[in-house]
């Protein structure tokens, strides 16, 4: 007689049950990805004290600079990413445990390009001062702390050359990757990407190709991880082996 095809296994846990099931793991894909910001975050302050030029951007030519847009950009995305992130959480523990560690290494990636690449600001006439003189260890501090970014907007302060590519497209759009088999999840999460792919142009905040590289990287290092076509998640059906 053939051996079955696949073993039918429970379906894991969602909501609060499967967060407390899977605890250990999303604490330890939260630490990954911290360390990984914080790799990053140093590549960022290395590049902004090395001299790099302002190139010309058609798109950005096109887009007029909206005040308004540049000084909530980072809340934008903050008012974005939390809710989704939560709901994919709760949604399934274990994909975002996965989603983690890919965030952490597009992270990785993201500090190497910076590094690799080395260019000025998009837009001088409306970029922040930058390190300039002052002490790189305390701007390295001020970058790690949520305080300092998003009520103090050290981001705009302290880097002006922190571009390739946009850690707005590539963490919203890979976000969006992983929760687009929920269905409630799948268009929210595609309206706030779109709002803040939008909030990056009319702040003038990054250049045409730091947009496009962080669709490349994002979508490379999901397809590497979750197969492309992705596999269903959390289907309950394990193939067994032959």
């Amino acid at each position: 007689m053939d051996a079955p095809l696949a073993t039918e296994l429970p379906r894991p846990q969602s909501g609060p049950a499967g967060v407390l099931a899977a605890w250990r793991a999303i604490l330890g894909a939260l630490a990954f990805r911290g360390g990984c910001y914080a790799a990053m975050t140093t590549a960022a302050v290395w590049n902004e004290l090395r001299p790099a030029p302002t190139l010309p951007d058609l798109v950005l030519a096109q887009v007029p600079y909206v005040v308004r847009v540049a000084n909530a950009n980072y809340l934008l995305w903050l008012a974005v990413y939390v809710p989704l992130s939560a709901g994919l959480l709760l949604a399934s523990a274990r994909r975002f445990v996965r989603y983690t560690v890919s965030a952490g290494l597009v992270s990785l990636v993201r500090g190497a390009t910076l590094a690799a690449t080395g260019l000025g600001a998009p837009d001088p006439a409306h970029a922040g001062p930058g390190i300039g003189g002052r002490d790189p260890v305390a701007a390295f501090l001020s970058l790690l702390s949520p305080w300092q970014v998003f009520a103090k907007d050290s981001m705009a302060a302290y880097l002006t050359k922190d571009l390739f590519f946009s850690g707005h497209t590539a963490t919203t759009f890979l976000l969006l990757l992983y929760l687009w088999p929920h269905r409630r999840l799948r268009w929210p999460a595609l309206a706030g990407h779109t709002l803040v792919v939008l909030s990056v142009f009319l702040s003038h905040l990054h250049y045409t190709i730091d947009v496009l590289g962080a669709y490349a990287v994002a979508f490379a290092l999901f397809a590497l991880r979750e197969g492309w076509p992705p596999r269903a998640p959390e289907a309950g059906v394990v193939p067994s082996r032959p």
